[in-house]
């Protein structure tokens, strides 16, 4: 039986890097040695056993930087890639671990693509002394040339787990099985002898989403306030001033904020700028409570704090209507 095509795009990451030597699992970042998506596929040549991979060439771009350009340049890549060659199967996209979660789901509500985007990073350099860059590669190609990926959005591969980008979190700073996604777990799992799939999400995803960023210049400005004991609605205030069309409240645990917080998110709702509470407890729905709908405020469902800023964006990008935006977050 022939292979599979499938492409690949890298954007740089630890799974790109070269450290100095094997043991270097800390400080490679500062040697600023990152392959090429072809030289990871070179020094990985275990990959054509799985699929054929072809290299798609893009730019390095630390995780940490990667924001609203990279993402619309990511989208018309995918793009182009299935029109130039309608023969690929799917697409995996390296990725440092930082800001993955964020990238896979905006990737998640705004391909078009009808292929399956699977976005994957490691948590040691390519160069480490038992790096996981090399097997997380083939298991992310395994999962994009698997017929059981097609209309799940964009996936998260890492640690032979598969995880819908929508609930999937980074959760460990240095551990392989950093990215999990509370309360739902896996969608599947790439073992050694084939790919298993476990459940499918239910709400809405690419490539059939609402949401068109082709023609878009730039996203709506939305900021996360981190609700902490003591908080004075200052951060909340300087985000409104900076031109805040909408303010993510990352709050306690079930959804609310200090009374400094709420004084100055009232003042924004106030001022135009939608109001959307989520909690920083990582885990669990924000309730539709009196005091929300009182405020005017936007429960966030469950979604992480992060996740939420995205989704606000692109909603504003489709309607300002409260109305509107609270079925984007029920169906998204």
């Amino acid at each position: 039986m022939s292979r599979k095509k499938v492409a690949f795009i890298g954007t740089g990451g630890t799974i790109s890097s070269l450290g100095d030597g094997p043991l270097d699992t800390v400080n490679y970042g500062a040697m600023g040695n990152m392959l090429q998506a072809g030289g990871i596929l070179d020094r990985f040549p275990e990959v054509q056993q799985v699929a054929e991979v072809v290299a798609v060439p893009y730019r390095n771009v630390p995780s940490p930087r990667i924001a609203w350009a990279e993402w619309k340049e990511l989208v018309l890549l995918c793009d182009k890639v299935v029109r130039d060659d309608p023969s690929v199967a799917g697409i995996v996209i390296g990725h440092g671990t930082a800001s993955l979660e964020e990238t896979a789901y905006f990737l998640s509500l705004t391909l078009k693509v009808p292929v399956p985007v699977v976005v994957v990073g490691s948590q040691r350099p390519a160069s480490a002394l038992s790096t996981d860059a090399g097997l997380n590669l083939v298991n992310a190609v395994r999962v994009a040339a698997d017929e059981g990926a097609r209309g799940l959005g964009a996936l998260v591969l890492l640690n032979d787990e598969i995880q819908a980008a929508r609930e999937v979190t980074k959760t460990s700073t240095g551990r392989m099985q950093t990215f999990r996604s509370p309360d739902f777990g896996v969608l599947g799992q790439a073992d050694g002898d084939k790919v298993v799939w476990y459940r499918r999400p239910l709400r809405r995803l690419a490539p059939e989403t609402e949401f068109d960023i082709r023609g878009l210049e730039a996203l709506p400005r939305v900021d996360i306030a981190y609700s902490h004991a003591g908080a004075d609605g200052t951060a909340v205030r300087a985000f409104t001033a900076a031109g805040a069309k909408g303010i993510v409240a990352a709050g306690f645990a079930p959804g609310f904020v200090t009374p400094g917080d709420a004084e100055a998110l009232a003042e924004a709702r106030a001022a135009g700028v939608t109001v959307l509470q989520s909690t920083r407890s990582g885990s669990g729905r924000v309730f539709p409570t009196t005091k929300l709908a009182e405020a005017g405020f936007i429960p966030a469902d469950n979604l992480n704090p992060q996740k939420a800023r995205i989704l606000l964006a692109l909603a504003l990008t489709v309607s300002s209507d409260a109305g509107d935006i609270e079925r984007i977050f029920a169906t998204y």
